[in-house]
């Protein structure tokens, strides 16, 4: 009997790393553990900042009755968006070219949906997000992948040029990058629209900045959409506020977009159709100060700079990220999910590589707290020597 479509299906089989992470119960329970030290997912390890439920209990008093009525674009949360982007971004934006979503998933999903048809194809860098693959499929496209080469992550520009056939529609671009915490330059960014606009056929620039406003160093973030008209840029507050169970964020399109009037009615159709992808009320009302907050970036550069310099102390290669909040680390074994296991012996979590379809690495989140790095120190090296021992049985 058939229990679901083949397309999930197919979904399914793509996500079952991922999926065999979240649903081991067993290997949940010793994460959550006091002494254990979890670095796995982007997840708050120290309690949320005040701003954020003083925003919400401001704003959850009820100033009329239709306070809690359906919400499309919240006008406020629209004007702050806008001002928001023409700050950061440069460009003047548009209310009206403004959606808000829940979060960047929303976004992606609801652009991907109004812009896709069956049999097209969208090109995604590796290593990506988890879902930006099933999300492609769910349309009845194509994901087509090109790699980044590690250590380094520089955006493969001819690699993309080469994947572009009469049936890609788009691309989807993360920086500052998950997981590799690599900020794509000007001058990367400028030779993928020379690339794009000499593509036989429109091709849409899908630009995920989720991590635009955590940077490491002094850097500035730098948006794809300054050097390309026909992109969408997607924005969540999850990241900035480590709020990723509140789904606040938005698509814009630049005043250059072609036919954006016509894409202003898709997406709204699209963010209706899959279930309403419009954020809650509240956290519409909310969003001016939730604007004004930010998690302490300064703590989590420390974290950072902590934990790369003692992994490569102990003979780790670890890559340096420029922002996000994740460190990309190579297995001492060839198989990532084998000392995954071995950390967990040692009460240290991680992600292996194979989630982000690069095997033989794994993922350190920042989120951590400053506790938790410090013990995990001992785990990893322990870890690291014991494999060491092993490799040389």
């Amino acid at each position: 009997m058939r229990v679901h479509s083949a397309a999930v299906g197919e979904m399914v089989r793509y996500l079952e790393p991922v999926l065999a992470q979240v649903s081991d119960l067993a290997l949940e329970r010793r994460a959550r553990q006091p002494d254990a030290c979890d670095f796995r997912f982007g997840n708050p390890q120290e309690m949320p900042l005040p701003q954020i439920q003083q925003a919400v209990t401001k704003w959850a008093a009820p100033k009329n009755k239709d306070w809690f009525a359906y919400k499309f674009n919240d006008p406020d949360a629209v004007k702050v968006a806008v001002e928001s982007l023409r700050k950061r971004v440069g460009i003047e934006f548009e209310p009206a070219d403004i959606a808000m979503t829940t979060g960047a998933f929303g976004a992606l999903a609801s652009t991907l949906r109004a812009i896709l048809d069956p049999g097209d194809e969208v090109i995604y860098l590796s290593p990506p997000w988890f879902f930006y693959v099933p999300m492609i499929i769910s349309n009845g496209a194509k994901a087509v992948r090109i790699d980044f080469t590690p250590p380094r992550f520089e955006l493969p520009v001819d690699a993309i040029e080469r994947a572009i056939t009469d049936h890609t529609r788009a691309i989807i671009v993360n920086t500052p990058h998950n997981p590799s915490g690599r900020v794509l330059t000007t001058a990367e960014l400028q030779r993928l629209a020379s690339v794009l606009n000499g593509a036989p056929n429109p091709i849409y620039l899908i630009s995920d900045e989720a991590y635009s406003r955590i940077l490491f160093d002094g850097r500035e973030h730098i948006s794809p959409v300054r050097f390309y008209d026909r992109s969408f840029l997607i924005y969540t507050y999850g990241k900035t506020l480590l709020t990723p169970g509140q789904r606040l964020g938005y698509i814009a399109m630049p005043p250059s977009m072609p036919d954006r009037e016509d894409l202003r009615g898709a997406l709204m159709v699209s963010q209706t159709a899959l279930g309403w992808t419009f954020p809650n009320a509240i956290m519409q009302y909310a969003m001016r100060d939730l604007e004004q907050a930010t998690i302490d970036v300064p703590a989590m550069q420390r974290r950072r700079d902590r934990l790369v310099a003692a992994l490569s102390e102990m003979g780790y290669e670890a890559v340096k990220p420029e922002g996000t909040f994740y460190v990309m680390v190579r297995s001492p074994m060839p198989d990532d999910l084998a000392f995954m296991n071995r950390l967990a012996e040692e009460r240290v979590f991680v992600l292996p590589g194979r989630m982000f379809e690069i095997p033989g690495w794994f993922r350190i989140s920042l989120t951590a707290n400053d506790d938790m790095v410090e013990r995990s120190l001992a785990g990893f090296a322990k870890a690291i020597e014991n494999a060491k021992v092993s490799k040389h049985k």
